[in-house]
């Protein structure tokens, strides 16, 4: 009788459990809004403050690029997490680390929140092997914003291979300062045209299912003297017809949830602090629903470097009260359960910040699909002939002519014997900034193309007559004379970018490499007058 007993017990609790209605955040027909607040409801303090932070690679790598699950599992523990990058692991090794930490994130902790994982795609993903795209600023040479989608729907392919849900582009600073390191970045000075191809961009990484971010909020794009870190001077007429015009366009027209603060000022205030910048205009006036997110550091910046909070806890209450949601970069925020249990901060600004978190992982739609495509599908979607097809397409596309003297180009091979090939750009590849490479075996350089075009049509002399960045002019004399035995000279003179987080060597652009003048660095500028002293054509 007891087993009789024990077996109809047992059936009635089996049953009762399956009969137990699956929390609202898990059930995908409920309302985004309704899902955020009923997690939210059910979340700790150390659980909402996990989703305003960033682990960065460097505290859970080894040193073989290899994830160290221990140190994953001991600071993700049971809590969660907001984000996670990995920008300088092959393409192949990110696909493996992004789906052991997902792995973890939903299976591991106790709400199974997944978390974003990020990457860098200004121009092409910057995990080593994946297609590399032309630079912003040649993208918006083109006039052409299908190009922009087709880029970044291509783009897309490519992170969902390697698991990446979040990316931290498209750059839509509206560039005014040449000086500044950075403009490279962007599409150019006009705000329309930025808008355009920003808002294309947006819809190719959505439609690739892929959540992009806006950056770098704050009017970034005209820094005072060109520093990268400078206060940007503006009336708030061309604040919000010219600077800020292309965020607002984007909001109002695009479904992007996640928007980056810069690290820098405008009119001196921190805009990682900024109420009337990230709440006033960004939220209430355009009604942005999703979250913001610190450029790295950017918090720590507001004692560190703006000198406008006195320490760590200040700086909180600033970037949080002012709409800054999570934290790249440095680890400000993890005071923020010490923080409310002493009555310092008010929790509701915290559930406001993980609420606009947990919107956009809603409206990315992690919750229902946390993993990218199956690591088999790896080498069908990374660096395919269609992917660099396009790329080719969109260089081509780019190209400008500024003058063309006398009819000078087109050029008639068959009216030439030889052609000289000079300058210290020539023989180097130049993907620009944020990019995983800076060498010749992953790209063509300029000598190469130029060879591979003529074979052996015509005579090809080389020369590189000086480098990027020194005051050496021993290798004129080789320049000189490599230019008067052809018949034209191609000129290659320019700037060299890094490659991000990997090799910052000779840097004349690019972030964090800004310039006091804009006469070409070095001794190139006299390079180009020698040059043209031979009398022979130039195509510089």
């Amino acid at each position: 009788m007891k087993n009789y007993i024990f077996t109809a017990v047992l059936l009635f609790l089996t049953i009762s459990l399956s009969a137990q209605p699956i929390p609202k955040y898990k059930d995908a027909s409920q309302p985004i809004e309704v899902r955020v607040q009923d997690l939210l409801s059910r979340m700790t303090i150390e659980e909402k403050v996990a989703q305003l932070r960033h682990i960065h690679e460097g505290s859970i790598l080894n040193d073989d690029h290899t994830l160290n699950l221990e140190k994953m599992k001991n600071i993700i523990g049971t809590l969660g997490w907001g984000a996670v990058e990995g920008l300088t692991l092959e393409g192949i090794e990110m696909a493996r680390y992004t789906y052991q930490i997902q792995k973890h994130c939903i299976e591991n902790t106790r709400l199974g929140i997944p978390i974003f994982t990020i990457s860098e795609s200004l121009h092409g993903a910057v995990q080593g092997g994946a297609t590399i795209f032309p630079q912003a600023v040649a993208l918006g040479s083109t006039f052409n914003p299908d190009l922009a989608y087709q880029m970044t729907k291509a783009i897309s392919g490519e992170l969902n291979a390697m698991g990446v849900n979040h990316v931290l582009s498209p750059t839509i600073d509206v560039i005014r300062e040449l000086r500044w390191g950075r403009v490279e970045e962007s599409f150019g000075e006009d705000p329309f045209l930025v808008s355009q191809m920003g808002v294309h961009e947006i819809n190719g990484y959505i439609d690739g299912g892929i959540s992009p971010m806006l950056k770098v909020f704050g009017p970034h794009g005209v820094p005072t003297s060109g520093l990268n870190l400078a206060s940007t001077e503006a009336n708030e007429r061309d604040l919000r017809e010219v600077f800020l015009k292309p965020y607002e366009v984007a909001v109002k027209q695009t479904g992007v949830n996640s928007v980056m603060t810069a690290y820098n000022s405008t009119n001196r205030v921190p805009n990682t602090a900024s109420k009337w910048l990230l709440t006033d205009l960004l939220r209430t006036e355009w009604g942005f629903k999703g979250y913001t997110y610190s450029d790295w550091g950017a918090v720590s910046m507001l004692y560190g470097f703006h000198k406008v909070a006195s320490n760590v806890n200040e700086a909180v209450k600033m970037a949080l009260m002012a709409g800054t949601d999570l934290e790249a970069s440095s680890d400000c925020y993890a005071n923020i359960p010490a923080m409310v249990r002493l009555g310092e901060l008010d929790v509701k600004y915290v559930d406001l910040a993980c609420s606009r978190v947990l919107y956009a992982k809603f409206k990315a739609g992690l919750f229902e699909n946390p993993y990218g495509l199956p690591i088999e599908e790896y080498e069908k979607k990374v660096r395919t002939k269609e992917n660099v097809a396009l790329s080719r397409r969109i260089s081509e596309e780019s190209v400008v002519m500024v003058k063309n003297e006398g009819n000078l180009l087109p050029l008639d091979m068959k009216k030439l014997k030889s052609v000289a090939v000079i300058g210290p750009n020539a023989n180097q590849v130049q993907f620009g900034d944020y990019t995983w490479s800076r060498n010749n075996k992953d790209g063509i350089t300029p000598l190469q193309g130029i060879q591979n075009l003529v074979g052996n049509k015509l005579a090809v002399h080389h020369a590189v007559g000086c480098d990027l960045v020194s005051d050496d002019k021993s290798g004129f004399a080789d320049a000189v004379a490599t230019a008067k035995k052809s018949d034209v000279v191609f000129l290659f003179v320019g700037s060299a970018s890094a490659s991000l987080a990997r090799d910052y060597s000779n840097c004349t652009c690019g972030e964090g490499y800004d310039l006091t003048d804009l006469n070409l660095t070095g001794v190139q500028g006299d390079l180009v007058k020698e040059i043209y002293a031979t009398g022979k054509p130039v195509v510089l």
